[in-house]
């Protein structure tokens, strides 16, 4: 079964950053390339409010951005509530607390192999 590309992997490590710069919340990497031609992976992430959901897309689009990958299509901006960027080799799905829990990707995907993400370390006085 194909697995994620190197790239998707270093790619999700650097959009899981930015995203946690700006407090998402359960960040969950899964190697969907065994099930879909288009992309590598999925990034999961969640935040608690609209804007913070917001925050996060914008976060993790400027990162990559600054990488050297664009955004081939994103959907989701005006409500807040689900914001998926598409960037090729891999998705990023940044989801509204709430939402996350009822559309459960995760659960979708369980058969899928979880890619490890690796954050910084942060300050406990953060």
């Amino acid at each position: 079964m194909p697995a994620a590309s190197e790239n998707a992997v270093e790619l999700i490590q650097l959009a899981a950053a930015a995203a946690d710069a700006k407090n998402a919340l359960d960040p969950v990497a899964l190697d969907v390339a065994g099930r879909l031609p288009l992309t590598d992976a999925f990034l999961l992430l969640s935040g608690r409010t609209e804007r913070n959901v917001l925050a996060i897309a914008e976060a993790v689009e400027d990162r990559l951005l600054e990488a050297g990958v664009k955004a081939l299509r994103r959907e989701g901006r005006s409500e807040g509530r689900w914001v998926l960027l598409d960037f090729g080799d891999i998705v990023v799905h940044v989801f509204h607390e709430e939402d996350r829990l009822y559309y459960s990707l995760e659960r979708l995907w369980k058969d899928c192999p979880v890619i490890p993400v690796n954050l910084p370390v942060r300050d406990a006085a953060e």
